[in-house]
């Protein structure tokens, strides 16, 4: 911006003088030598030849139509219907950002309502907030809130563990000084019920998901929460929405907290964001009060009409800084709104057969690359499925991108212990034909790999 759109610009010695400084350079004297360089950006273009230029390089994009993918490990191709997209348009919802006279948006607190509603009977505990960023800055929220409640400074999760979530867990918890627990898994790919004994005393909260990172259903989830409660923790459920038409709801198996992605419902995959997390929490006021983010509720004017309020509202902007429970600040309202409405058209009985397709879509995935490789652990996968294979996976991985096809996540250099292993997945949306010639590819690619 040129100096003559500052209207202060000729206050600058001045400004600079009142907070100690000479000049400009002053502003970045604590930013280390060599961290600033000049871009080497090219000369300007005019509008026309900056579009042209970008629909050059965007016609070189290949969709999942053109290039079947089998990448997962936690975003997914699934089916958004045409009315989401228009729906979400109108004017009342298009802004994710928050309402600061919230009572005169009532439109979008009844779709935020709404939204509250359906997740709380998808995951069956009462209390829901109106999103946070995602799944796992939810889990990360969880954990920290697991230490307010009670206490304690030790979270507990498994080794099976998302890398991308460990990050965002370790972030949120470095400043307040969290211990963070990783429970390896069994044999099974389950977490280790007996490890899980062992290192629970004086934990603040214990986590596990459905299904878990390697794509398996977790077997023993109501004795995990058992474990936890016994121990004083509080149970905290990670869960993949999509599956609920066809398992048991994280409330009813124990859960006290339960985190999780929406945006699988009603969102495009859009590069890995934005999304919308999860945060739900049984109906008892400790944890009420120390939930993040907030929460919409449904009243009546003094002239008895309906109307909605911001019924809880705990980020600092709102609150005494000291008594605010987390910094969430734009919530992901319009992914939110989104996840609603696809999940109110396919309502109970679409739900399951959702689930359903996915489960069978999975097992078919798993059953022919187990022919190609080796199926990491025996049990009911759902989405993901980890296959081991004798030969380099980059080099498999290159193989397949050059017949046209996108292979799994890489996960090896994760977990060394499960060598040259890759998660690949499958939803509603894949097509038998591009699960036989995945395999069909591979057997290509092992056979010469080989040789």
């Amino acid at each position: 911006m040129g100096r003559h759109y500052l209207p202060n610009s000729a206050h600058k010695d001045e400004m600079l003088k009142e907070i100690g400084f000479t000049s400009i350079e002053d502003l970045f004297s604590d930013v280390p030598k060599g961290m600033v360089q000049k871009f080497n950006l090219p000369e300007g273009k005019s509008e026309y030849e900056v579009f042209t230029e970008l629909n050059d390089v965007l016609s070189q994009n290949r969709t999942v139509l053109e290039m079947p993918s089998f990448l997962g490990a936690g975003t997914y191709f699934h089916y958004v219907p045409a009315h989401v997209k228009y729906l979400i348009e109108r004017s009342e919802f298009l802004t994710a950002y928050t309402p600061y006279q919230p009572e005169v948006s009532q439109g979008m607190l009844q779709a935020l309502f709404e939204y509250q509603s359906l997740i709380a009977e998808l995951v069956g505990l009462p209390i829901v907030n109106s999103s946070m960023y995602d799944w796992g800055t939810a889990m990360a929220e969880a954990a920290l809130m697991s230490a307010r409640v009670t206490r304690r400074n030790k979270f507990i999760v498994p080794k099976a563990l998302s890398p991308e979530k460990k990050r965002v867990l370790g972030t949120y918890t470095a400043g307040p000084g969290l211990e963070i627990v990783e429970v390896p898994w069994d044999e099974k790919g389950q977490l280790d019920i007996e490890k899980l004994k062992e290192a629970v005393e004086g934990a603040a909260g214990v986590y596990i998901e459905m299904p878990n990172f390697f794509g398996l259903l977790e077997e023993n989830v109501r004795e995990v929460g058992e474990i936890a409660h016994d121990a004083g923790a509080l149970f905290v459920v990670g869960v993949d929405p999509t599956i609920l038409g066809i398992v048991e709801a994280p409330g009813e198996l124990g859960a006290d907290v339960v985190v999780g992605e929406a945006a699988y419902f009603g969102n495009p995959m859009n590069f890995g964001g934005p999304r919308a997390g999860i945060f739900a929490v049984r109906n008892d006021r400790k944890l009420i009060r120390q939930m993040p983010g907030r929460i919409i509720g449904m009243t009546k004017t003094a002239d008895g009409k309906r109307a909605f309020v911001m019924t809880l509202q705990t980020r600092e902007q709102h609150i005494r800084r000291a008594k605010a429970t987390s910094n969430i600040c734009s919530n992901e309202a319009l992914v939110a709104v989104a996840a609603a409405i696809h999940l109110a058209t396919l309502g109970p009985r679409g739900l399951r057969e959702l689930g359903e397709i996915i489960l069978k879509n999975t097992a078919y995935l798993k059953r022919r690359l187990g022919e190609v490789g080796e199926v990491a652990f025996d049990g009911v996968n759902f989405k993901d499925v980890p296959v081991k294979f004798e030969v380099p996976y980059d080099v498999v991985h290159e193989r397949l991108l050059e017949r046209g096809i996108h292979g799994g996540y890489y996960i090896g250099g994760h977990f060394p212990e499960l060598g040259e292993t890759a998660l690949f997945a499958a939803t509603e949306t894949t097509r038998k034909e591009w699960i036989d010639a995945l395999v069909e590819a591979l057997r290509e690619i092992i056979s010469e790999a080989e040789l």
